[in-house]
């Protein structure tokens, strides 16, 4: 299996206003001549940074990432109005215009599957192949086990600071309760919540509990806009029309090459999503990661995903 490869260069950076509220920071690395890919991010509400550039061989791919709105060095900062899956579409094709790509390989893990294939849904001929890892389809089964009951099971010491911050009479529906407190006017009450919802996502996304990335997604400012946009896109239910349409919608991108990574332990996007994803994609390869939870950057998982980018690297 291959490594990641060194951190590239940035060439161009810039922001780009995509609203009359929202600007959006995007960069590019790599080879300017080279297969077009873009990043897409997690969350809703993380963020890029140079790992992320890590995936791709800087000599082969020219390679775009973007913070989503209202997070990482997009303003405004932990911003939801006007922010939904179809704005993030649309700002996804004006970075393709603005670069004048004709096309490009999508990539995108978690939540940045989900966008992803709303992307290559809506403009299948813009993307050429898909790298989809910790597959997220938005249905309320997903939704349920993650904020509810399910993972809770599997990790109860994780889940009690998350669980305790809620009174005992609003615990039956702890998406509702935390936004409550994470839109509440009182900005210290938003960032005692967004901390411990953060804290949640970050203490069981590895196999193996990783304390500095835990330590990150406890820091205030990230916190913020990661958990208020999850919790906005979460009670939206993605702004999708129903919970099934990104798998009935899979006829729309049936010739699109498409691999799917996916850890085997992965508790945040359980494997089934990934299984069901390359059941109705007859262009797909699945590849389950044996020794791997969630994070891209898990060892094993991260060289699945550079061994997929290399596999396309050389597609016209």
């Amino acid at each position: 299996m291959a490594k990641l490869f060194p951190v590239p260069e940035i060439l161009q950076s810039g922001l780009m206003p995509v609203s009359d509220i929202h600007t959006i920071y995007w960069e590019t690395a790599g080879n300017p001549q080279g297969k077009p890919v873009i990043f897409v991010h997690g969350g809703p509400g993380g963020g890029v940074s140079e790992k992320t550039l890590q995936f791709f061989d800087p000599d082969k791919y020219h390679i775009i990432q973007f913070d989503q709105r209202g997070c990482g060095k997009s303003t405004p900062h932990a911003c939801v109005e006007d922010n939904t899956t179809w704005d993030l579409v649309a700002d996804m094709e004006r970075i393709r215009e603005h670069l004048n790509i004709d096309q490009w390989q999508v990539f995108g893990g978690s939540w940045g599957s989900t966008l992803s294939l709303a992307y290559a849904q809506t403009h299948p001929d813009r993307v050429t192949e898909l790298v989809v890892r910790g597959v997220f389809l938005f249905r309320e089964k997903e939704m349920h086990w993650f904020y509810q009951d399910g993972c809770s099971r599997i990790f109860p010491d994780a889940w009690q600071p998350f669980y305790e911050h809620i009174p005992e009479d609003e615990r039956d529906n702890l998406m509702a309760a935390y936004q409550k407190r994470l839109f509440s006017d009182d900005k210290d009450v938003q960032l005692k919540a967004a901390e411990r919802w953060s804290v949640w996502e970050g203490s069981v996304c590895h196999l193996y509990p990783d304390l500095e990335h835990i330590e990150d997604n406890a820091e205030p400012e990230f916190a913020l806009a990661f958990a208020r946009l999850e919790n906005h896109y979460f009670m939206n239910k993605g702004f999708f029309d129903h919970e099934n349409q990104l798998l009935d919608d899979c006829d729309k991108i049936a010739d699109i090459p498409t691999i799917i990574v996916q850890g085997r332990y992965d508790v945040i996007c359980p494997v089934e999503s990934a299984y069901e994803l390359n059941q109705r994609l007859n262009n797909s390869e699945l590849v389950i990661v044996p020794d791997a939870g969630h994070s891209a950057f898990e060892p094993t998982l991260a060289e699945a995903l550079v061994d997929a980018t290399n596999k396309f690297a050389n597609n016209a």
